[in-house]
């Protein structure tokens, strides 16, 4: 015989809604400006989360959808045992390898339940934030949430004795003052304020240029007064001023002229003998110079000539130049045989 087998009521459902309800109770705590504590009131033996009597029972409806959900899934996997009764312990005895194949596929079944639950819990919970990041981002705030905290055991305690107070003093029946609409979007009240607060800052912003424009005209007003007067004392300062400082200014200044002028002639002076030294000097070497390149070229001139004498064409020309020579002087003994003597 197979020893009657019990729906394991302590499945980690719980405990992950309890950990949802504490995430969610953070997130609220986050928008509220509160740190995560909680208050117990032993006059009402009544546990609180916290926080705002909105918020409060924002969570106490979702807690009684989470129990519905749970209670669903533990009829589920209570029916998978029932079926397993119902539909495989007909006989007295089975075999090792009977009730090993029934419990596998038992196990089998219980797993996909509890897999699928699980995983459509993390879901919920993930849509649950994003409905409360969403709000929060509307009005530019930013939620921070504390992954450790989900895992505290004082935290996850006080949240089901919270749901045990909640759900068993009334004996489970919804409190109408429980039972609120769905967290609204923020879209027209927030819109509303922040429109408001805009216009506030636009009047405040054009008060403060309108003022500014005043300043601006006064101080521009002052500074012109400020320059009339400054020119008005400079002026009366030029005809009452006094004559002798003037001359005596004049006079400092006309010998510092003086002063400059002849420093600046001695420096000229001194300038032109330099550059008459220097010219002469120059006209010296270019001298030299010239003496040298005419040397130098005499030189090389007769030294080309001798080059020149040396070479076969020079030497054949005075050859024919020399016979020609000999030809003319015999043709002038020849003319003067017959032309007679004056």
């Amino acid at each position: 015989m197979i020893p009657s087998i019990a729906c394991p009521r302590g499945l980690d459902i719980r405990r992950l809604a309890e950990k949802t309800l504490c995430s969610l109770r953070i997130c609220l705590l986050a928008l509220e400006g509160r740190g995560p504590v909680f208050k117990l009131f032993p006059s009402t033996m009544r546990a609180e989360l916290g926080l705002n009597d909105h918020h409060q029972n924002e969570v106490i409806n979702y807690m009684r959808f989470a129990r519905s959900k749970r209670g669903l899934r533990l009829k589920t996997v209570d029916s998978c045992f029932q079926d397993l009764k119902d539909s495989r312990l007909v006989e007295e005895t089975f075999t090792i390898d009977e009730v090993t194949e029934m419990l596998d596929g038992l196990q089998t079944v219980v797993h996909s339940e509890v897999e699928s639950e699980l995983i459509n819990t993390a879901y919920t919970n993930v849509l649950l934030l994003r409905q409360l990041f969403s709000q929060a981002e509307k009005w530019y705030l930013k939620l921070q949430t504390d992954i450790s905290e989900l895992e505290n055991r004082e935290l996850l305690e006080q949240v089901a004795e919270f749901e045990k107070a909640e759900f068993t003093s009334s004996n489970k029946k919804p409190n109408s003052e429980l039972i609120k609409p769905k967290l609204a979007p923020l879209n027209e009240g927030g819109s509303e304020l922040l429109n408001k607060e805009i216009t506030r800052l636009q009047e405040e912003n054009e008060k403060l240029k309108t003022r500014l424009k005043t300043i601006e005209t006064q101080a521009t007003s002052a500074l012109d007064e400020k320059s009339k007067l400054e020119k008005s004392l400079k002026d009366l300062q030029m005809i009452q001023g006094d004559q002798k400082i003037n001359i005596t200014k004049d006079i400092s200044e006309l010998e510092d002229t003086v002063s400059a002028l002849r420093c600046q002639f001695e420096k000229t002076l001194n300038d032109s003998t330099a550059n008459q030294k220097f010219l002469e000097e120059n006209l010296v070497t270019t001298k030299h110079d010239l003496l040298k390149v005419q040397d130098q070229l005499s030189m090389a001139e007769k030294e080309l000539e001798k080059k020149f004498q040396q070479t076969a064409a020079y030497r054949n020309m005075k050859e024919i130049l020399t016979k020609k020579n000999e030809q003319i002087k015999d043709l002038r003994k020849r003319l003067s045989r017959y032309e007679p003597d004056d």
